[in-house]
């Protein structure tokens, strides 16, 4: 097991390693017995501290989780709990896709963008253009999935949706969270190119 801990803005010392560690290498090695990938990142947040983690599993899949409480050992505490809740939700839901998948879950590059917000001015008048500013750029990758193992990604990242690449018909679909609870699936149909004659 690889697991990185790190500070943005606070330095952590070798006390708050070794108890992330040995937390995490107890909690993770319950559900899986390869190696899994870790990165914890501790920040203040206001006067508390907030505590991030990241799980990567040998299957290709993530979770993620995060705390916050008074001091960083309170932060990471939290964020153990909720990590070892998905973990054990996420191997039982293994055991019914490990039938069907044999090999880790295949992954392809893709560009991020982060856009400005728009300005609202108070007279509400009518932007010069509608290209957006792009702020930042980042590399993501979209991952072959099948739907349910989509959202149980989802799910197990804690994210309101999931783009992936449907791992039968190879198209991009989109699933995400409903506001009534439900969760949502759209996967554009192929569609036949008019040709001008």
């Amino acid at each position: 097991m690889h697991i990185q801990v790190k500070g943005k803005q606070i330095d952590i010392g070798a006390a708050l390693t070794g108890h992330v560690e040995s937390t995490l290498a107890n909690a993770v090695s319950k559900y899986f017995d390869r190696t899994v990938d870790v990165t914890v990142t501790f920040s203040p947040d206001g006067k508390a501290f907030r505590c991030d983690c990241h799980v990567h599993l040998p299957t290709g899949i993530s979770a993620q989780s995060s705390g916050r409480g008074q001091d960083a050992y309170a932060a990471f505490d939290q964020c153990a709990d909720r990590i070892e809740k998905q973990l054990r939700r996420y191997k039982r839901r293994l055991r019914d896709h490990s039938r069907s998948r044999k090999s880790p879950v295949d992954a392809g590059p893709a560009q991020s963008y982060v856009l400005a917000a728009p300005q609202i001015e108070a007279d509400f008048d009518e932007p010069e253009t509608l290209q957006p500013v792009i702020v930042a750029e980042t590399r993501e990758t979209v991952q072959s999935l099948s739907v349910g193992e989509a959202v149980m990604q989802m799910e197990l990242a804690d994210r309101p949706f999931l783009m992936f690449r449907h791992d039968v018909s190879g198209r991009i679909n989109l699933v995400y969270q409903r506001a009534d609870g439900a969760v949502g699936w759209t996967d554009p149909a192929e569609q036949e190119v008019a040709v001008a004659r």
